[in-house]
């Protein structure tokens, strides 16, 4: 499908529709204006000036990148450089600071900066990467519990046998160091291939031994599935993800080519409930920050599944009473995370969950065009969602010295 960078490109290419009827507007204006029926759209290019009355500016429009309004709201704002609480960042992706002691002494300088006292990497390493990574965190005096390491899995040539040699990898890794499962990627289900050849289905009873010994050995999994579901959508005007789109061609996924994101939340949803004793942390809000409605009903039919908060922030600050109460409600089971790290984009996160601030930027406009508005979280809330329910899911995190 060929992409337009502006909207006068868009307009260029698509007819009035026949229910719009262009009236000149005056001498050497052209055609700026239409009306059009109870509840049809305007042409392209025009905006509703009056019920069912659509006109065209009189100046060329701006693309999508070029237009940056000033806001003139005037409101208290507050800037929120370190967490209130010390947290812990469940969804830690530090790969360059993992490998040497100087890459960890600015890891931890970072940290201190932001008051995030623990970061879990959720790199997927396993094996000799996971053990050379756990041995330079153990061997700093300052940084010893400051990270914690999830073990990987490979999904490479799943089919007999796989299962066993899966689980004593993972008894291996725990045995390293590592903490918990994770970050099992978007790529299971989505494009992972079985021996034979056919799709990796998420719910794929190969896999069970893994989830099972998960159980067993007590270790969280924390599992990231899909993407945002607009990314299977037409990439047209109407997908409030145009611009990630545009910029990313690899973020879409065409039908004939992938399955579909239902396909996936219902292979994901079968993994959860068949096992009900494993503990598993769906990433990003399961891509259901948009619909906090449907996130509750899966919380509260499954009671093994918490969830975390990165890179969904866009989502999260743009409904600020729906969220305050979904976080309220659900307060034992949402952790912090952050995914990609970048420090000057941890403050966003505090700003959001600690004040009442009103209409502010979020900090990558691709994902967003809109603003953000605080949810002021309650502070025994905070501390649950900060550390104390990553504490109490996963045990080889330091247990002492928090708030209380």
């Amino acid at each position: 499908m060929r992409q337009y960078a502006t909207l006068a490109g868009l307009i260029a290419v698509i007819a009035l529709p026949s229910a719009a009827t262009a009236q000149p507007r005056g001498p050497g204006q052209g055609n700026r204006g239409a009306t059009i029926k109870a509840g049809e759209a305007c042409p392209p290019g025009m905006t509703e000036v009056r019920p069912r009355n659509c006109q065209a500016p009189t100046l060329d429009p701006p693309s999508i990148l070029d237009y940056r309004p000033r806001s003139t709201l005037v409101a208290p704002a507050h800037t929120i450089p370190k967490a209130k609480y010390p947290a812990i960042d469940f969804h830690g992706h530090p790969t360059s600071q993992l490998s040497s002691a100087e890459g960890l002494e600015s890891l931890g300088q970072a940290l201190d900066s932001l008051n995030v006292r623990v970061i879990v990497a959720a790199n997927n390493v396993t094996g000799d990467a996971l053990k050379r990574q756990v041995a330079l965190v153990q061997g700093s005096p300052k940084m010893k519990d400051r990270v914690r390491i999830l073990a990987g899995i490979s999904f490479r040539d799943v089919g007999p046998g796989w299962g066993a040699k899966a689980v004593a990898q993972l008894e291996a890794d725990v045995a390293a160091g590592a903490v918990g499962i994770g970050e099992i990627g978007k790529g299971l289900g989505l494009s992972t291939r079985k021996g034979d050849g056919s799709r990796l289905r998420i719910d794929d009873p190969e896999l069970d031994p893994v989830w099972e010994a998960a159980a067993r050995l007590k270790l969280p999994v924390f599992i990231h599935t899909a993407d945002p579901q607009e990314f299977w959508q037409p990439i047209d005007y109407n997908n409030e993800r145009w611009l990630e789109l545009a910029l990313f061609p690899g973020r879409r996924y065409p039908a004939d080519q992938f399955p579909s994101f239902e396909e996936l939340m219902t292979e994901r949803d079968n993994l959860l409930r068949r096992h009900p004793n494993t503990t598993f942390v769906i990433a990003h809000m399961g891509w259901h920050a948009n619909d906090l409605g449907r996130l509750a009903k899966m919380m509260e039919a499954m009671p093994n599944v918490y969830t975390e908060v990165g890179a969904v922030l866009y989502d999260i600050g743009r409904q600020p009473r729906a969220a305050h109460d979904f976080f309220v409600r659900f307060q034992d089971r949402i952790l912090f995370g952050k995914d990609s790290f970048q420090p000057e984009e941890y403050p966003y996160y505090w700003r959001v969950f600690e004040t009442r601030d009103d209409y502010f930027d979020y900090y990558r406009d691709y994902h967003a065009k809109w603003k953000l508005y605080g949810i002021d979280l309650p502070d025994s809330v905070l501390k649950k969602v900060y550390f104390a329910n990553a504490l109490r899911i996963t045990g080889g995190l330091p247990q002492q010295g928090w708030p209380r």
